[in-house]
């Protein structure tokens, strides 16, 4: 979101702050400078996300195709000009940014609200007023680019600072992106993604300078003016009084200036007026109402300054420097409060992070403030419900326990499930799985506390306690070839966005519940330590010797409780072996999904192998279906649960196999759910193409034979609502099983009040092992 009102102010106050420029002239002035280096733009590609997606659709669960040859052409036109691209994504949200990531959240669920509301209405697509991007669309963007062979750095903190910090460090031509974060760096030029023309390539370079001269301020003081105008650390309601009283103050001198008035300059002028006859002489909360925010708002200023960097606002005593593993730890300390920002230097992309860190395994855990007890507490946060949920410490052990909340029931489980049994249980598992989720403290770490420097010594938490195999799962994270394993073995910690899913359509569970098992099983395998019958990680990611593939494949299989179906998955040819066991998967777990969804499932993956990129474009669509959508999106969905599973089992299936371009087309399996649902055969489906016939039956044979296995029997629809006549609501707390006919049920039922439309799984998936 970046610095509140500074777009506004630009666009409306500042015009002369944005300059037309075009890249290839950029491009060819610097190779006059730097003969020596191609001219390279860093890309802020969260921010490029929805731009770069142009498909006219977006509501049936994305045009993959379309969207893999937008981004090709998008790279071509770069390259055509000598330009290099280096693509960031964010690997986390930071917990000081925390708050604002779930207000978003909450609002994209209003969002999605009104879209089906939409659909419902008018039986079409919305228009682009209330675009909304495809679920996966960040995941799938990172392997679409390194499958154009493509520079793509997943980042180690909100992506933001590693992009600022690469862009100078590296004299880039600048970075593209659209957050206006970017024009409080000081770094390389910040060009504009939203006015990006690739036929020309001109867009519009926002001038941090220009910006300075209208505000009376310098460079440096530009982080403290984002401070107070708010951003995602610094929460909207902090300084609300204080901007107030500056607009009044600024209005009152100015006489025939807006009543309204503009807040960017009324701060602006304050400290230039004010606040600067106390720089360097006081403390800033001595001249700015920070009360307990104190903490809070030292670690926004630094958040902005990038390596070597220092803030004159920050009241200086001599630098106290501390040296971890070859990294170096600068403070900028206040000496009667003590209060220190300290920074650390990432060893790959030589960055300093605001982060605790743990020498020996690199480890950063991000730290929350208690308002109360002013402490930091380390946070974790549920994949599903996005909720921040503290670590709870038991307080005889003085152990830190990770807790997690359950998506539905909104209750909070620790992971430490007996007080005498010292055991770390992950979310989910019954006590006698014994599976443990070992959590490594190194007493001999003396760790300062990054938000009140005292003399007080902290323990620092991991969740692995191997450090070759979280080396290897960071190397993995950092270029970008895996998704969520480091999350999961650094912090415990997850994060998942919204996706288009209708809360108000009781005949679907939520997506999120349905694939919570492969997620647990994932986290016991990452978290297990070979406890439970969890395959080594060493062997699964590191071992060459005969046999390991194959038990990649069992664990694989094993994530989505398919061991069974191996011998029918093992018939079936790239890349339908993924979406088979995708759809075996979902058609055992859901029972709301009939005979027609599975025709139209498989029609449009075999019908999509022989069409080009034009044909899906120019595919129409009678009218668009709620239910279809959110079909759509819950394949996609699947898909990415896929890549993490594939990537904590070391890979035994090509990632290619789960790509959407591949195997999935949003408009296409529309048109095939909308013709299976008016009865076509299954000739019609497959637009009489007798060669997809045979692939039809064998696809459909394997799903039905492996879910049989699973006393599930996929019926029509027509026989369907004749044996079910009832509905049922989304889990939420307290809820319950309305009807026993809707749900699979198993033995020992180790996932509890798993609801309506969801299979519960066998007590030991693991014991195989």
């Amino acid at each position: 979101m970046g610095v509140r009102g500074l777009q506004g102010f630009v666009g409306s106050t500042c015009p002369h702050v944005c300059t037309v420029v075009n890249f290839k002239d950029l491009a060819e002035h610097h190779r006059s400078r730097h003969p020596e280096c191609t001219p390279s733009v860093v890309v802020d590609a969260m921010c490029c996300l929805r731009y770069w997606y142009t498909p006219e659709s977006w509501i049936c669960g994305g045009q993959w195709r379309e969207y893999f040859s937008a981004l090709r052409d998008f790279v071509r036109a770069f390259t055509a000009v000598g330009i290099k691209l280096i693509f960031f994504f964010d690997g986390m949200v930071e917990q000081g940014k925390r708050d604002e990531w779930v207000k978003r959240r909450l609002k994209n669920n209003r969002e999605i609200s009104r879209i089906f509301q939409y659909i419902k209405s008018h039986k079409e697509q919305p228009g682009r007023n209330m675009f909304f991007i495809p679920s996966g669309l960040a995941v799938f963007t990172r392997f679409a680019l390194k499958t154009l062979g493509q520079e793509t750095v997943c980042s180690l903190q909100e992506a933001d600072y590693e992009v600022a910090s690469y862009g100078m460090q590296h004299n880039c031509l600048g970075i593209l992106g659209e957050d206006t974060d970017y024009l409080i760096y000081d770094t390389c030029p910040y060009f504009s993604i939203r006015e990006l023309c690739l036929q020309t390539l001109d867009t519009v370079m926002l001038c941090r300078e220009k910006l300075c001269e209208s505000l009376g301020l310098s460079l440096a003081d530009l982080p403290l003016l984002a401070c107070l105008l708010g951003n995602d650390i610094i929460p909207e309601g902090m300084f609300e009084s204080f901007r107030y009283k500056c607009l009044c103050s600024y209005t009152s001198v100015k006489e025939n200036f807006d009543k309204k008035g503009n807040v960017v300059l009324a701060v602006s002028d304050h400290i230039d007026k004010v606040l600067r006859l106390h720089q360097g002489e006081k403390k800033l909360e001595e001249i700015l109402p920070l009360g307990p925010n104190k903490a809070l708002f030292y670690k926004g200023v630094a958040s902005y300054l990038l390596p070597g960097q220092k803030s004159p606002w920050f009241f200086q005593k001599p630098k106290d420097t501390i040296t971890l593993d070859r990294q170096i730890i600068s403070m900028s300390s206040d000496p009667e409060s003590k209060q220190e920002v300290p920074v650390h230097m990432n060893p790959e992309s030589k960055q300093e992070i605001p982060m605790c860190t743990d020498p020996e395994s690199k480890q950063e855990v991000p730290m929350h403030m208690n308002p109360e007890s002013k402490q930091e507490i380390p946070m974790c946060t549920d994949p599903e419900s996005k909720q921040e949920v503290p670590m709870c410490t038991e307080p005889e052990s003085k152990q830190e326990v990770p807790m997690c909340t359950d998506p539905e029931s909104k209750q909070e489980v620790p992971m430490c499930t007996h007080p005498e049994m010292k055991q770390k249980l992950p979310v989910g598992t019954d006590p006698e799985f014994k599976l443990e989720a070992s959590i490594c403290t190194n007493p001999e770490i003396q760790q300062e506390d990054p938000m009140n420097m005292g003399p007080e010594t902290k323990q620092l938490v991991t969740m692995v306690s191997d450090p070759e195999i979280l080396k290897v799962a960071r190397t993995h994270h950092v270029q970008a070839e895996s998704y969520l394993v480091y999350n999961v073995m650094s912090s415990g910690e997850v994060d998942c966005s919204n996706t288009l899913e209708d809360e108000l359509d009781q005949a679907l569970p939520s997506q999120a519940f349905i694939y919570r098992p492969v997620r647990q099983r994932v986290y016991f395998l990452l978290l297990g330590d070979c406890k439970g019958g969890t395959p080594s990680l060493k062997i699964l990611w590191l071992s060459q010797e005969p046999g390991v593939q194959a038990r990649r494949l069992d664990t694989l299989l094993a994530c989505f409780n398919l061991s069974s179906s191996k011998e029918e998955l093992q018939t079936v040819e790239n890349p339908f072996k993924a979406l088979c066991c995708l759809l075996i998967y979902l058609f055992v777990q859901v029972d709301t999904l009939c005979l027609e969804d599975l025709h139209a499932f498989i029609a449009q993956a075999l019908c999509l192998q022989g069409k080009s990129t034009a044909q899906l474009v120019n595919l129409q669509l009678d009218y668009v279906n709620s239910r279809a959508v959110q079909l759509g999106s819950l394949l996609v969905r699947g898909l990415t649960t896929l890549v993490l599973a594939n990537s904590a089992c070391g890979c035994p299936w090509r990632m290619s196999d789960f790509m959407p371009w591949n195997v999935f087309d949003g408009k296409l399996f529309h048109q095939k759910y909308l013709q299976s649902e008016k009865g076509y055969t299954v000739e019609e489906l497959l637009e009489q193409n007798r060669s997809r016939l045979t692939k039809f039956h064998n696809l459909k044979a394997v799903v039905c034979k492996a879910c049989m296995k699973e006393n599930r029997r996929i019926v029509g629809r027509t026989h369907w609502n004749s044996q079910h006549t009832g509905r049922w609501g989304r889990q939420g707390p307290g809820s319950h099983r309305t009807s026993s006919g809707y749900s699979r049920s198993g033995q020992g039922q180790p996932w509890r009040d798993q609801g309506p439309g969801n299979r519960q799984y066998e007590h030991d998936q693991w014991r195989r092992y």
